[in-house]
Parts: structure tokens; C-alpha cells; sequence
């Protein structure tokens, strides 16, 4: 199927239920496919030609850079990888091509100062866009699923306006306040994530060392308090040997250096040793697998 090439900026105007997509890895992909299944409007944009291609297949318009992406949009979604990408990408030329009145959803786990960077840049050069601070937990399923948390903050006036798209790829959003909060709680949220990987990766580990079976293992959590959704599922994964992207192991690294910068010096032991150990799973060749590759780090023959 051919793309469907975008009609001149001066040929379009904004409507309700235009949105673009800057960003189409993994996830924004999905949220891509979740979004023009819903009916809306969808335009996409990525670094990577060969990203946006099977998003045309789907309905979406695939725009040949960011200003011909968002410059119709009524809600534009930023679900790129780090502060510096989300800077070049809507920096000298982007945020000045949005159309008036239109809600950015900086949806990307970024942490907490750059997102107030960008509040504020916002708030300088384009008072008239609303900037929505609106992290999503979840990964790849989830997100295919249109089953994301969204742990949204921002102007209570852009409420409305997102909301057609907040529904389309999540099950649920949490406003939680002024445009920084979002990111607050997400780093709290990855935190804790964390913690239930490396502990499912060293439980195994140590049951390996003890001559435990996995699927015994499995069945005395399960049913149980310590049958968590998201533990059980990575225990499974890794078990079946199965590193599959969902969350990127470098991104998860990524957060988690981020709590601890956001933490201003706190001590956080738990999260400091954790940072270490999977940046040295990141150095063993395990950064683009999922993050349940840090078990391959525990141990000499995965590592």
C-alpha cells in the first residue's frame, strides 16, 4: 500500500481529532496503530524512514518531518527516547509550527528537569500551546493493547482536548496536577518496576544455585501475595530464554539514573547498586534486549 502523502500546510486546517505522532518506536507504533484504529486523524514522524512505512498501511499520514507532522495537529505526542532527542526534534523549528491552541503531550520518560525545561520554553516562545506532561507506564503489550497507565499533568484546559487520544491508548489517566508531577510519579512508578525485575532475576539465580526448578518456584508464588502481574510475567520470560524487547533494558537503565538524579542527593541505596549492576548488563551487549535480560548478567554463562 502506498503512503498517503500530506497535502500542503496552507491546504489544512486544525480539527478536533488531528493528532501526530513524533516518535514511532516500540511504542509509539502502537499508540500510532491504537490511534487511527480509533478513528482519529493520525499523522506520524520518526528519525527512521523505515519506522513510520507499516504505520501508512494502517490509515496513519506519514509526514516527511516534524513541522509538516504537527502543523495541523490539535494534540501532538512526543514518545521519543531522551530529553536531548525531544529538544532537536521540536527545539528551533518544531514548537514554532504547532498550530495555535494545540496540546503537546510530551509523553516520553524524560525526568523531571527537562521536563521543566521544556514547560517553561513553552510557556516563553508559544503561551498559546498547552504543554501536557504525561509519562505512560506500560510496554510493548500494553501499549499494542491500548492498555497504557497515563500518568498525566498540565493545564486542567487540556483535559478535554486530550482526551479522545488519552482514550484510544490507555486504560486509564491519572491527572495528577501541575505540568511536572507526571514525571514525578513515573519515576516513582519505574522505581518500584525496577525492584520486581531484579529481584525476580536474583530469586531465580539464587534458586538456580539451589538446584530450584523454575516452574516450582512458579507455583508457590502463584495465586498468592507475591503473584505480581508484571513479576510473573518477566519470571516467565526468562525462563523461556525469551529477551524480546518489551521495555528496552538501556531504557530501563536510563530511568532509573534518572530517579536517582531527580532524588537530589537522597540516599537511595537500593536504586544506586541497581544502576550499577544493569549498566553493567548494558556493557555486556544487553542493552537493546528486554529488561528482563539482566538475569544474563547474574550469572558467567549468560554473561
Amino acid at each position: 500500500m502506498s503512503h498517503e502523502v500530506l497535502a500542503p500546510r496552507w491546504e489544512r486546517s486544525m480539527t478536533a481529532d488531528t493528532v501526530a505522532v513524533l516518535g514511532t518506536g516500540i511504542m509509539g507504533a502502537a499508540m500510532a496503530r491504537n490511534l487511527a484504529a480509533a478513528g482519529l486523524r493520525t499523522t506520524v514522524w520518526d528519525r527512521s524512514p523505515q519506522a513510520t512505512a507499516p504505520l501508512a498501511a494502517v490509515g496513519a499520514l506519514v509526514a516527511s518531518s516534524p513541522e509538516d507532522a504537527v502543523a495541523d495537529a490539535r494534540v501532538v505526542i512526543t514518545m521519543l527516547p531522551t530529553a536531548d532527542v525531544v529538544s532537536s526534534v521540536i527545539g528551533d523549528h518544531g514548537l514554532n509550527a504547532f498550530a495555535r491552541e494545540a496540546a503537546w503531550a510530551q509523553m516520553g520518560t524524560i525526568g523531571v528537569t527537562a521536563t521543566a525545561e521544556l514547560a517553561a520554553m513553552v510557556g516563553r516562545r508559544r503561551p498559546d500551546v498547552m504543554f501536557v506532561d504525561a509519562p505512560v507506564s506500560g510496554s510493548k503489550g500494553p501499549a499494542e493493547a491500548g492498555q497504557l497507565l497515563i500518568l498525566a499533568s498540565g493545564p486542567p484546559a487540556a483535559e478535554d482536548i486530550v482526551r479522545p487520544v488519552f482514550s484510544a491508548i490507555g486504560r486509564k489517566t491519572v491527572w495528577l496536577g501541575p505540568a511536572g508531577q507526571g514525571s514525578k510519579m513515573k519515576l516513582v512508578v519505574n522505581a518500584y518496576l525496577s525492584f520486581l525485575i531484579e529481584g525476580v532475576a536474583e530469586a531465580l539465580e539464587l534458586g538456580s544455585q539451589l538446584g530450584i526448578d523454575p516452574a516450582d518456584l512458579d507455583a508457590a508464588i502463584e495465586g498468592g501475595p507475591l503473584d505480581a502481574p508484571l513479576a510473573d510475567a518477566k519470571l516467565h520470560k526468562i525462563v523461556r530464554g525469551d529477551f524480546t524487547p518489551e521495555f528496552p533494558l538501556e531504557w530501563a537503565l536510563k530511568d532509573v539514573d534518572l530517579a536517582i538524579e531527580a532524588a537530589n542527593g537522597s540516599r537511595l541505596p537500593m536504586l544506586q547498586a541497581l544502576s550499577g549492576q544493569w549498566r553493567q548488563a548494558v556493557e555486556a551487549g544487553h542493552g537493546r534486549e528486554d529488561v528482563s535480560a539482566v538475569r544474563l548478567a547474574l550469572s558467567d554463562s549468560g554473561a
